[in-house]
């Protein structure tokens, strides 16, 4: 089957990047770099939030940023989705701070973990108006959704927008691979369909995404870029390290060339239909023709009342508006249930013909684990649950 994606690709057989070039803000002259530090005003410390964010800027993930963006840009995209040049944006990509001496034209060096990330060459600065940003980019300014609470509770009073020249890739405990390299793993000339989660690897989403292969809009000879988030996300989510360790031990385990495997040092927003787009604009970045976009992508609950702050489709109906513009295509993922007579199926056929349908909730599911009790391989690797416990 000949691939809508054919006719748009790069003399490597590639999707190209967004925007036409992937960014490398990573300086190698070494003189450059000591004038860089030389005019540095402050040193300012990066949470693991800002570190993701430098970290994508550096290697191209946010392309074609090149930096920080600017209050007009921000503005721009907290109302619209789309920069001044008007591309595609689901959220706005700024770095925030409390030091109020800072000023316009100064350069920043910034660290993490006593490391020297890069300099930040100051060109505006603003406080921002976060019940706005808050209502744009989440639709609620309730404290109940975790970005939210972020925004109010642990960005800065200031946002700095500039250039980002960068110096070292952060020391992580899950190795992220740039875009230039996961590039260099995609076979030329081949549907890529990338699959994002926030979660441990378990059997339900490895059904997902090898049967994401199988859809129709997908072509016979596609691979499957597995590529989770394994930066901050919600307060009682699994730690990155760990969610690292099980996708890292099934790696090792499964042979087979129409999965590839990489991980993103990108932090979670749980922003809905916004960070759905935002989730495309890197895959695109990072080689992928397809996105896998389930039910309730990004989606998040109330803390308080336990409603959802997003309807179950709203992040699909928003990806498929603009996936024509990024060349994208979005496959839906499947809602595969496990049933005793036929294994994973659609739960339409379950439904259909009578199925007995297996169910294990994550409440039961973590009791086990603490409980050490046995867990089903319907459910879960036994190497995966090996991992968890031993976290």
């Amino acid at each position: 089957m000949k691939s809508k994606q054919d006719s748009k690709r790069d003399s490597k057989g590639l999707i190209p990047p967004y925007g036409g070039e992937l960014k490398d803000l990573i300086i190698n002259d070494e003189g450059l770099k000591s004038k860089l530090l030389s005019q540095v005003s402050y040193e300012h410390e990066c949470s693991d939030r800002n570190a993701c964010d430098v970290e994508l800027l550096m290697v191209g993930g946010f392309s074609p940023l090149e930096g920080f963006m600017n209050k007009e840009e921000y503005k721009s995209v907290i109302q619209i989705n789309r920069d001044t040049k008007g591309l595609l944006f689901g959220l706005p990509i700024v770095f925030d701070t409390n030091n109020a001496e800072i000023n316009v034209g100064e350069s920043i060096l910034l660290t993490y973990k006593k490391q020297k990330l890069a300099v930040l060459e100051v060109s505006t600065k603003w406080e921002p108006d976060k019940s706005a940003e808050a209502k744009f980019c989440y639709g609620t300014n309730s404290l109940d959704h975790p970005a939210v609470k972020m925004i109010f509770n642990e960005r800065g009073q200031y946002y700095l927008g500039g250039k980002i020249y960068g110096l070292e890739i952060p020391n992580r405990d899950f190795p992220c691979k740039t875009p230039k390299e996961v590039r260099e793993l995609l076979p030329a000339n081949v549907d890529v369909v990338a699959f994002q989660c926030r979660n441990p690897i378990h059997r339900a989403h490895y059904e997902l995404f090898t049967n994401a292969l199988k859809s129709e809009n997908v072509s016979s000879n596609a691979v499957v870029l597995v590529h989770p988030t394994c930066g901050p996300t919600q307060q009682d989510d699994i730690p990155g390290k760990v969610r690292y360790l099980t996708y890292k031990k099934l790696e090792e385990e499964i042979s087979d060339e129409s999965i590839k495997w990489a991980f993103l040092p990108y932090s979670m927003h749980m922003a809905g239909p916004r960070e759905a787009l935002q989730h495309m604009i890197i895959r695109r970045n990072y080689g992928c023709t397809h996105f896998i976009i389930g039910r309730d992508m990004a989606g998040c609950k109330s803390s308080s009342s336990g409603e959802d702050f997003y309807g179950p489709y709203d992040a699909q109906r928003f990806a498929n508006k603009c996936a024509e513009e990024l060349m994208m295509q979005t496959v839906p993922s499947k809602n595969l249930v496990y049933t005793i007579e036929k294994g994973y199926i659609s739960a339409e056929e379950a439904k259909a013909n009578n199925y007995q349908i297996m169910k294990l909730s994550g409440t039961e599911f973590r009791k086990k684990l603490r409980n050490g009790d046995s867990i089903p391989e319907w459910f879960a690797f036994k190497s995966v649950v090996d991992v968890l416990r031993e976290s």
